[in-house]
């Protein structure tokens, strides 16, 4: 359904909020200008580090904006930045606003970042301006009657929240409480975070392990610049078992748990995803006939996906910080085009004969139970139909869990069928009361983040977590694309949206 291509950082995060008071003397006819501005080292690591920057206009509204500031030490450097055009003579740099977040109303923020060098030291800037005004934290507004008089100042509103860097150590190990994921600790916690594809395609494409991208503590230093939590990977059965793909078999499976630990170890949990699989499929809305896994089945195939699954589950019991996401985005009810819908239900959770498919059928239950049987603990996430965007029989379809450890996977892009406030209420909502929901994939085709931006509204209002498409430089022209380069610089706009909005979240 959707549109694609087949640091080690410090914790050290320095926050600055500006604060003391500055009088001035203005015309009575300008108008009030205040501000406030949050200043955050996200990580640092020898001779750079990743800024970022929360600016509250306090003032009247504005339609563009220019924020400034000194560095305070000469070897301080902007090297790359986003959210803003950034410029920077000697020690003053300057960040000028784009066409969409140009315009801040009173009580306006907006979240801008930058990459940045240093040597010596890295001290953290002491004084902002927005226009020309320097930021107190307190509005500053004219008297009609004494014009050229000293002007009022007033307290300012609650600045906006700082970032909170992914945490020191490793990932957490998580479980199921009711219709939460929580800690070992029982804190709540939500999945924030990104897509890495190419897993599930580079092998069977002659592209290598992945697609030629990093998969080194350099590249997790990038994600973790833009607060991600969690990071899911598509794979790719055929490669994962050996049956074809290169690498495949046992070098394949050592790239994965290279990676999944790595992400580990830097605080960020792996979702590993179940993407192309085994059987040929002719049938309705036919992604390819290849029998090998180089495209999107209908469904997973009993001959071997409950052995992939045995598989993973064997490397990584015992490993409660690592997800399994056991298919990604079934449609068993295209496959026989929606013409009996409890039968595609049926399908997806018992699997065998099922109408449009030619191969035998892997259910949600079957692979459950290939996970369970191998002693492995790990939460589970089961999808619904439709390319995984329809929940409303997933409760009463849910398979069996001896752990009670399952999470509903749902994905929402701009262009399926549920799209709106009022379909997320009575549709996810109800599910999200029972049992945790995760946001595997979400993202729109258009570049911009403005279906996004309100997805994540309604997700965060429900408390509830999202993994956005995708982690891979292949332009935004094709839509979902949230990088640049490996180095993280976002996508304009759709990577910028969503990076200033991770910035601004915690789980």
């Amino acid at each position: 359904m959707k549109r694609r291509h087949a640091l080690l950082a410090s914790a050290a995060a320095g926050t600055l909020m500006a604060t003391s008071l500055l009088a001035v003397t203005l015309p009575a006819s300008a108008a009030s200008t205040g501000c406030a501005v949050s200043y955050t080292v996200q990580s640092q690591w020898t001779g750079g580090f990743s800024g970022n920057v929360a600016i509250t206009n306090l003032g009247s509204a504005l339609t563009s904006w220019t924020l400034t500031f000194d560095f305070p030490n000469a070897g301080q450097r902007v090297t790359q930045g986003w959210s803003a055009t950034w410029s920077q003579s000697g020690a003053r740099v300057s960040a000028a606003s784009l066409s969409w977040n140009g315009s801040l109303g009173t009580g306006a923020s907006t979240t801008i970042g930058f990459n940045g060098s240093w040597s010596g030291a890295n001290p953290v800037p002491t004084s902002f301006a927005l226009n020309g005004t320097t930021c107190t934290g307190a509005v500053t507004t004219p008297s009609p009657t004494t014009p050229t008089g000293p002007p009022t100042t007033s307290p300012t509103a609650t600045p906006p929240p700082t970032t909170t860097p992914p945490p020191g150590g490793v990932a957490p190990s998580l479980r199921v409480s009711g219709n939460r994921l929580v800690t070992a600790g029982g804190a709540t916690y939500r999945l924030l975070g990104v897509n890495r594809a190419s897993g599930e395609f580079a092998c069977v494409q002659g592209k290598g392990m992945w697609d030629s991208g990093p998969v080194d503590q350099a590249s997790v230093d990038a994600m973790k610049a833009w607060n991600i939590r969690a990071v899911r990977i598509p794979l790719n059965e055929d490669c994962w078992l050996g049956l074809s793909g290169s690498p495949s078999g046992a070098t394949y499976q050592q790239a994965v748990k290279d990676y999944a630990n790595l992400l580990v170890a830097n605080g960020i949990n792996p979702i590993l995803d179940l993407h192309w699989t085994h059987g040929q499929y002719t049938g309705n809305i036919s992604a390819c006939s290849d029998v090998n896994a180089t495209c999107q089945k209908p469904m997973p195939s009993r001959q071997y996906t409950p052995q992939f699954w045995t598989g993973v589950a064997n490397a990584f019991k015992g490993n409660d910080a690592v997800l399994f996401d056991l298919f990604n985005e079934p449609y068993p009810d295209a496959a026989n085009n929606w013409s009996d819908m409890t039968a595609a239900w049926k399908c997806l959770r018992d699997g065998g004969t099922c109408t449009g498919i030619d191969y035998q059928v892997a259910g949600m239950q079957n692979l459950v139970d290939a996970v369970r049987a191998t002693g492995a603990t790990n939460v589970l996430l089961v999808p619904g139909l439709t390319w995984t965007n329809d929940l409303t029989q997933w409760l009463t379809y849910k398979p069996t869990d001896p752990r009670n450890n399952i999470v509903a996977s749902w994905h929402s892009y701009n262009f399926n069928a549920c799209v709106t406030e009022a379909c997320w209420d009575t549709q996810i909502a109800p599910v999200a009361a029972q049992v945790p929901v995760h946001a595997g994939e979400i993202g729109q085709d258009t570049c911009a983040h403005d279906y996004i931006d309100r997805l994540m509204t309604w997700l965060d209002r429900n408390r509830l977590g999202y993994t956005a498409w995708t982690w891979n430089p292949w332009g935004c022209s094709g839509g979902n694309v949230l990088i640049e380069d490996y180095n993280g610089t976002p996508t304009r706009s759709y990577g910028e949206g969503y990076r200033a909005h991770l910035l601004t979240v915690t789980p």
